[in-house]
């Protein structure tokens, strides 16, 4: 049913067991001015056929990649999703965002969990993973917090370069925890090495958190960081929140980070207005009993058949609070399974066409862009994978604005990170804009400028 009734009955039997007498009383732990500022003018009632009417006129003011064009990224990307992942979630087996918990019954979900973790393993190069956590923010916050541990250190270092968000969310749960948060500069787009082993000599950070690529979409000399930050007895944690680039760039792992964190919704889920979506954490063999949440292991049981079991798990992780090194219990599995069957679906020359086609199309449109006499490149001559900044003569607010009228989402407006780059343009192209898509924006912008 898609409603569940009560009679005024059975909501006066419901308030006289609980002992009030009309339902404003259950909300009688909300200060009063409170209450009555919180006027909800919803209308009249409406009959089932009006209510869906009037809903679907709702949904129908959003405007969604599918009816525009869109080159914004930021985190959040417009990747092909083949059409059997979104039906093969609806299967009532799969359809959850938890891990059971009586888990060894379950192990359709475990194995569906142990495959997602391999494949993680093999995209990151690293020698565990967990079974994925809230989203790519918690998941870099819970890997400062891994650094911590290991290190006995309260200080975190991050790179500007870090997704502004996710340094919000790392500086909430740092503040919480009485950890020091302190910011490595950016020079030419990428982070200030210099800046950064001055900071790392003091010898009192945990960790050094860099995005890869950027959040400008710059691709970071991880390599060169790790011997930096390592060289202190400190950590390098990568973040990723386009997983697409490791198609073609070379993992995290090969290039000596210790974790990686980040977001997989590229692989398998919907932009969706910013969610449901999955982040992910993996690390090298060293930190394995510190990957706060669930880990499925395989294992064999005493007939000798393969089994999968939840393993190397404190039992106060999820039943004594208190002691828990996390408060991450639970999963994100419906959105990590979506992930495991795209990234199945690929497969390791998959993923690299996919990677290819992004960089190649990302790289025509910043020629396109950039030739056009009053467009700037940013970072010119840094290596980028699908995203880069151009400067405008005017605010990007105002092309925004005019482009949108046309069905143009030409990118995300940077003067939400910083009023200085109010004159800039963070785009994105992924494999689904066409070139005929591209040259369109080029002429618009142009048009428009």
């Amino acid at each position: 049913m898609r409603y569940i009734p009560n009679t005024s009955e059975d909501r006066q039997a419901m308030l006289n067991s609980l002992g009030y007498e009309k339902i404003e009383d259950l909300f009688q732990d909300i200060p009063e001015q409170v209450r009555k500022a919180a006027v909800f003018d919803v209308g009249q009632g409406m009959s089932e056929y009006e209510l869906k009417k009037h809903v679907r006129a709702l949904a129908e003011k959003n405007q969604t990649v599918d009816q525009c064009i869109s080159f914004m990224g930021a985190g959040a990307y417009d990747h092909f999703i083949p059409s059997f992942v979104d039906q093969l979630l609806l299967r009532s087996e799969f359809y959850t965002a938890y891990t059971p918990y009586q888990p060894e019954i379950s192990q359709g979900t475990l194995q569906a969990i142990f495959e997602y973790q391999s494949l993680i393993c093999e995209l990151t190069g690293m020698d565990a993973s967990n079974a994925s956590v809230y989203d790519g923010a918690t998941a870099t916050a819970e890997a400062a917090n891994m650094a911590v541990a290991a290190t006995r250190r309260n200080k975190i270092l991050y790179s500007k370069g870090l997704h502004p968000e996710y340094a919000q969310t790392l500086k909430t749960y740092c503040w919480s925890q009485g950890f020091e948060v302190e910011e490595v500069d950016l020079e030419q787009g990428i982070t200030s090495a210099g800046q950064a082993e001055e900071k790392l000599n003091k010898k009192d950070a945990a960790c050094l958190i860099v995005q890869y690529p950027n959040f400008y979409g710059c691709v970071e000399d991880l390599e060169e960081l790790a011997k930096k930050v390592q060289a202190q007895k400190a950590l390098l944690i990568a973040v990723v929140t386009e997983p697409v680039a490791l198609g073609i760039l070379k993992s995290p792992g090969e290039l000596g980070a210790d974790i990686v964190a980040g977001e997989a919704q590229g692989f398998g889920n919907h932009i969706a207005f910013g969610g449901p979506y999955l982040g992910f954490l993996a690390a090298n063999e060293k930190q394995i009993r510190r990957l706060p949440g669930r880990i499925v292991g395989k294992t064999r049981d005493v007939d000798g058949k393969v089994g999968y079991v939840l393993t190397l798990q404190a039992r106060e992780q999820h039943i004594r609070r208190e002691k828990a090194s996390s408060n991450i219990c639970s999963n994100q599995a419906l959105c990590a399974l979506a992930a495991t069957m795209t990234m199945s679906a690929l497969g390791k020359e998959g993923l690299r066409e996919m990677a290819e086609t992004n960089l190649q199309k990302a790289h025509y449109a910043y020629r396109q862009l950039t030739s056009l006499p009053q467009v700037k490149a940013v970072y010119p001559g840094q290596a980028f994978f699908n995203e880069f900044v151009i400067e405008l003569p005017k605010p990007a607010g105002e092309v925004i604005e005019e482009l949108r009228k046309e069905g143009i989402w030409p990118g995300v407006n940077l003067s939400v990170i910083c009023e200085d780059l109010n004159k800039c343009l963070l785009v994105c192209v992924t494999e689904l804009r066409t070139k005929d898509e591209i040259d369109r924006l080029a002429e618009r912008l142009g048009g428009v400028l």
